[in-house]
């Protein structure tokens, strides 16, 4: 695991990282990522598992929780940009869904 700073990432970083998360991207300067789901319940229940995780992280995404879909970008405002700390929550995110079939 890299050590959690809020050192701001070069961008050369960023783009050596964006493989291991399949699915995300950045989009003005964050690192973003919607979730698919069923219906709007297992979204809205995603987002709530997501909001505990973060917390745990005291690392704090912007969500938008729509119809069976959760959009989930984070970024690091004090740093003005990427850090360690958007990496790790979104690898903690992707273990709340678990391995894709």
């Amino acid at each position: 695991m890299t050590e959690l700073t809020y050192a701001l990432l070069p961008a050369d970083a960023v783009e050596a990282r964006l493989p291991s998360l399949p699915g995300w991207g950045t989009h003005q300067g964050a690192l973003v990522k919607t979730f698919e789901f069923a219906d709007y319940l297992s979204g809205a229940s995603f987002a709530s598992a997501v909001a505990w995780v973060a917390e745990q992280l005291n690392h704090h995404p912007d969500l938008l929780i729509g119809y069976r879909r959760v959009t989930v970008s984070t970024i690091t405002h004090d740093s003005g940009g990427l850090t360690a700390f958007d990496f790790e929550l979104a690898e903690r995110i992707e273990r709340l869904r678990g391995p894709v079939s």
